[in-house]
This record gives structure tokens, sequence and C-alpha cells, in this order.
């Protein structure tokens, strides 16, 4: 373990403040804890609402991580009428909840952690419950409590599986009060606990007793083999992207049938060497490695066998046979322990093993797919050091089941805000890196959506797609550089959001191109530049949207942005209307053939955009001026004034007619086509 404390940063920090620092650093390592995993706490002296000095329990707060948590991650706890909890006989999860809600010192403060009768029971003023991979090889193993002893002798204590709560916390404080040789108490099946007089000699303690364990473990395995050895070797390279690309829709749309998940694929060295192994079905399926780890990956994996590089086409079929069973052991294994009131969650796996491919891991968003992804990394890495210097071990189902239905973990993710209207959605948009299409690309963040920003302008695209990342979070959007009249741009663009996110289910085509000139100056150039970006671009954007869209089978929709020219003449703009009308009409026959699929392709034919807009900062306010007899400033009042409402038309104002398409709340609409111009009569749908 390396020692991360830094004297010069905690130097003149408050108990407050040096418990936030010593968090940050724990957290730092997800060896260590996973994210939101493990709590901290410090005993501070402060003062009351009354000024009265009291012991306030400073305890991470409920659904905080430690790597960013900050002041107001640790509400704070009246200590005194907690420690008279110590008399009671029992105490239930609901009655100890309410009790501390009663002991918070601090207004609207966050629940304190489910372990804080834990921090409060033990008489030490630092405390530190981690979930390392070391300690938690040890607490899966059959014989742990003896390995235990090989590595602390008797300055470490056993407590056999127990879940949060009362109950434990009373153990805990019993083995621990008044015995100063005990360091460390390790949780069968759980974590470790730690503490400390200084919040750096908790700290210190903390990584030395994890290093101890690390160093027994390296020992132990050096030169054993794990896993059983390797049983297959890995796919190539290649072939394994090619699975990806070809397979994650497939996966996606298979266990996305309550709810649309995205996908996080994984084919790192130690995710192969697990898979490969002779015993990664037996392992696998004995179960999560702890509760901290079981609240995100549930308590076993599917474990999809099937996949030849001969024979690819077979998988399929294979997975859906392997994914039916995986739903029906769930089934069984919920009617099994369920009580009154249980509701059944989503009964999909979250992690999927693919030998000879690496591991697909699921989640609500991109973030939850990761944090899943990188989890299960860690039950690896515990699997291969218990079933190495014992057999591993997990919760039973029962013990399972009483943590992922627990109520304490339900409220939690009942604090979750309501889900947005494009939520678990993934959306490609051409042209997305400015007017129109940045506005669009910029709502579908708000709305939930994870965007794919492709545009030939790739500053552009990376522009947008940052300015997302920046208000919607890590990996909610991505850039692509696209030319949408080559064939290769569109593939690779499509190719990189199924590898990226598992699938799209929103496609807008919307890059653009403008030029007027009277028909007998029309060049051959400028007619075939037109079909091409207006035509070609957009058949090919509808195409490859439709082999995604086709092989997830959970419908989708298509947006063409097309423009008032496409139902009306543009005066000296005959090349760009008569493309804009193919593309209407394009999307009205594409509309009919994506009816099998229920994909749905409707059109927004906007007029007069002129804000942000990088066609009309070119040529084409010039000529559409000239087209009128008038000068490029007066070009935004006379569209303003030739419409029958007297309005302008804003990129926003697109963008709420696209995401009305793309949403639910156009769900029994295809062919149809959305009018945005303010009310040109001549454009009047008919």
């Amino acid at each position: 373990m390396k020692n991360l404390w830094n004297e010069k940063k905690a130097k003149g920090l408050n108990e407050l403040d040096l418990l936030i620092y010593r968090s940050n650093i724990l957290g730092e390592d997800p060896s260590v804890t996973n994210w939101a995993g493990g709590n901290t706490s410090a005993k501070i002296l402060e003062k009351d609402f009354r000024g009265r000095p009291i012991t306030v329990l400073r305890v991470k707060g409920s659904g905080t991580d430690l790597r960013t948590i900050t002041r107001q991650g640790f509400p704070g706890v009246d200590l005194e009428p907690v420690l008279d909890l110590r008399t009671r006989k029992a105490m239930t999860d609901e009655e100890m909840v309410e009790y501390l809600a009663h002991c918070l010192v601090d207004l609207n403060a966050k629940r304190p952690s489910i372990d804080a009768l834990i921090h409060a029971f033990i008489d030490y003023p630092h405390i530190d419950h981690m979930h390392p991979d070391a300690i938690i090889a040890l607490c899966t193993s059959r014989d742990g409590k003896s390995l235990m002893r090989k590595i602390y002798g008797d300055a470490a204590v056993w407590i056999p599986w127990l879940r949060p709560g009362f109950e434990l916390a009373k153990q805990c404080g019993e083995c621990v009060n008044g015995n100063p040789k005990i360091k460390a108490v390790l949780l069968g099946k759980h974590g470790l606990i730690t503490w400390g007089a200084t919040a750096k000699e908790s700290y210190e303690n903390t990584i030395a007793v994890i290093g101890d364990a690390q160093d027994f473990l390296f020992r132990e395995m050096k030169g054993v083999k794990v896993f059983g050895g390797q049983k297959i070797s890995a796919v190539p390279a290649p072939d394994r992207e090619g699975f990806a690309e070809g397979y994650l829709p497939i996966i996606r749309g298979a266990v996305s049938a309550r709810k649309r998940v995205v996908l996080s694929f994984d084919d790192t060295p130690d995710v192969l060497e697990f898979v490969n192994s002779r015993k990664v079905r037996d392992l696998a399926l004995k179960g999560a490695a702890c509760p901290d780890h079981l609240v995100s990956t549930k308590l076993y994996p599917l474990v999809a066998d099937g996949f030849d590089r001969s024979r690819p086409d077979r998988f399929s079929g294979l997975f859906a046979e392997a994914l039916t069973r995986y739903v029906e052991r769930y089934e069984r294994y919920f009617k099994a322990h369920r009580k009154a009131g249980d509701v059944m969650y989503d009964p999909f796996p979250r992690i999927i093993l693919i030998p000879g491919v690496g591991m697909v891991a699921t989640g609500k968003d991109k973030a939850a797919a990761d944090i899943t992804r990188d989890i299960y990394h860690r039950t690896i890495s515990v699997i291969r050091a218990a079933s190495t210097v014992s057999s591993y071990v997990s919760m039973t189902p029962a013990e399972a089941f009483s943590v992922e239905y627990w109520p304490l973990e339900i409220y939690k993710m009942s604090l979750a805000p309501p889900e947005k209207s494009l939520a678990r959605r993934v959306a490609l948009i051409t042209g997305g890196g400015s007017g129109i299409g940045r506005e669009i690309a910029r709502m579908f963040a708000s709305e939930g959506a994870h965007v794919v920003v492709a545009d030939i302008n790739e500053a552009g695209a990376r522009e947008v797609a940052a300015a997302i990342e920046q208000s919607a979070g890590k990996g909610r959007s991505m850039a692509c550089k696209v030319d949408v009249t080559s064939e290769a741009d569109m593939i690779n663009a499509f190719t990189a959001a199924v590898r990226v996110y598992g699938g799209v289910d929103i496609v807008v085509a919307n890059a653009g191109i403008s030029s007027a000139n009277p028909i007998e100056e029309t060049t051959v150039d400028q007619w075939e530049r037109q079909m091409d970006i207006l035509g070609k671009g957009y058949f090919l954007t509808a195409r490859e949207g439709f082999k995604v869209l086709a092989r997830q089978g959970l419908g989708g929709s298509i947006i063409f942005i097309a423009s008032k020219n496409a139902l009306a003449s543009g005066k000296n703009a005959t090349a760009y209307s008569a493309a804009k009308a193919a593309e209407l009409h394009l999307a009205r026959c594409l509309a009919d053939e994506g009816g099998k699929h229920k994909i749905r392709v409707n059109t927004v034919c906007p007029d007069a955009v002129l804000q942000g807009s990088s066609i009309w900062s070119g040529s084409w306010r010039k000529e559409r001026a000239q087209a009128y007899g008038i000068s490029p400033d007066q070009l935004e009042e006379f569209y303003r004034k030739r419409t029958i409402l007297g309005e302008s038309i804003y990129p926003s104002d697109i963008a709420e007619a696209v995401l009305f398409f793309a949403s639910d709340r156009s769900a029994k609409t295809t062919g149809g086509v959305l009018t945005v111009d303010g009310g040109v009569s001549a454009a009047y749908v008919r």
C-alpha cells in the first residue's frame, strides 16, 4: 500500500477537514474501496444550536463517494443520545434510522451511513470502514478466520456475516472497546474496520492492515495457477472488436426488455484471464464478493458460452437461451426469499461474461455501467486471491436477498430524481457541432440522453461534446469527425457509438449545406454537392442507423431535418429545394420500411434559422439576400415579417420539435412532418 498522506496538505486543517482529506485519499485507490463504498467518521467537539459544547459524530452520508466527498457529505450526529442505545438488546433498521434522524445536528443534512452505529459504538475518535480487495479475499475464504490469525495474530478479530445494522454495531463495539491489542475487525463476507486516535493514525493503521493482507496474498499466490489455469485462448483483438460492433446491440436489446440500459464492454487482460479460465463458471456463479459489490453487480453474472469465431452467427441464439435461463433463475431466487410488499427488480444480469471475448456491464447510464464494470474488476481480484489461497465463498442467496431487497438500500435508490424523457437512450446527431445540431445535442443531453456529436468540423464537435460532459457528467457525450457523404465515415460513427454505449436509439440527420443561384447559373458541381450532402448523406445516416436499431429490436426514432423548401419552392434555390424534397420523401419511404421494426421516421421542416448557423454565416446569407433584393443585414427581419405569426425562428425552436419526435410523446407517429417556420402558408403540409 502506498502512503498518500501529505503533511503539507494536512497541516493546519481542522478535524472535519482532516476527515475529508483522509476520506479523499482512501477513496483514490479502487482496490481500497469502490465508488460510493466504505465510510469514515470522526468524533469532534462542536457547539450545538444553543452554543453548548457537544461531541458530534461526523460520519459519511448515505450515497456519497469518498474520493470526492466534501463537508456536505458528512452529516453530524449528537453522540450522547446515540451511545444510550448500547443498553438496548435489539433495534430494527427502521427504529435505528428514525432514532438517528432525531440526533442530527444539521438542518436538511444527508441521512447518515447505514453503518453509523458502528462508528458510534467503537470508542475511538477516528474510524474507517473499507472494502479492500485483499481483505475481502480473506473474508470470502472458507478458512478466512485462520488466515487472519496467520497475518495479524491476536491483533485482529473476526465477526461472521451479519447484515449492517444494530446487532453488528454492538458486536463491533464489544470486540474493540477495552481491548487495546486489537487494531482491526474483519467482517465475514463484508469488509474491514480500523481506527486511530488521530486522523493520520487511523489512515496509517488502515493502509498498514491492508498492506499486510496484500503482502501475505502475494507470497501465497506466487507461482500458483489462478482460476485453474486457462481453458481457452482469447479471440484475437480485431475479432473482439468485431464482436463488440456486431453483437453489443443484440445484447443491449435483449437485456433492455424491461428498461433500456447502456453497456460497457471490457476485454482487458485481467478480464480475459478470468473468462478464459477453466473455473470461470464455477467461481463466477458462487456469487458476489460482498454487499458492496452485490448492489452494483447482482449476486450472479451471466456466463454466456458459445462464441465461436468460425461460426459467430450461432452466438445470438445461444445467448438468448442463456439469458432466458438466467431470468428464470432470478425469478426463482426472488420468489424463494420475497416478503410481503417486495417488488421484483429488473431480472436481467448486470454483468455478462463471454469466454474468449470479455465482459459486458450494464447500467442505467454510461457512468453506472462503467461503475458496475469497475466493481466487477474488484470482484475478479477478490476471487483470484480467495480461490488461490483457499476456497472462495460468497453470501448465501438468503443473505444476498436481505441486502439486495433491504429497505434501507431501496430507500437510498428512492432518493434518485425521476428519470427524464430521454434517459437511458443514445442519440447520434450529424452536423451536431454548430447551429441547429448543437442545440439539439444540448437539449437531448438536458433530457437525459447520451449524445454522439458527429460533424465534419471535428473541433466544433469536440467542443459541444465537452460542454455536455461538463454539464451532464462524464460519459454523456462523445465526438466523431464525420463527412456524411463518406460511407466509411458513417459506418465508423455508428461503430464508435456501439463500442462506447452498446447501441443507438435516436438518429438525427441534420448535416447540411446551402447554395442559391438561378438555374442557368447553377453548376454541376453545385448540384452534385447539394445532392451528395442532403441526399446521399441522409441516406447513409439512415441506413447505418437502421442496421443498429434493427439489431437491437427496441424500436427507435430517426428524425430528418429538412426545410420549408422541401414543401414549397425557394427562389433561386433549385438544387437545395430539390435535395430537401428528396429528403422528405426518403423519410416517408423509410417510415414504411421501419414499421416492422418499430422504427419511427419523421421530419422537421424549419425555415430561416439564422442564429448560430454555419450555413448562414457563409455565402448563403448573401445569396438569399440578393434573391430578395435586400441587404444581408435585413434578411432576418425580412423572414420574420413574411411569417404568419411574425416570429423569428431559433435553433431551440427546432430542437423542441426534434425532441417531440425523439421522445415517447410521439410514440405513435411515423412518416410525420412538423413545420417550424412561423407560418409560411406556401409550405403548409397537404
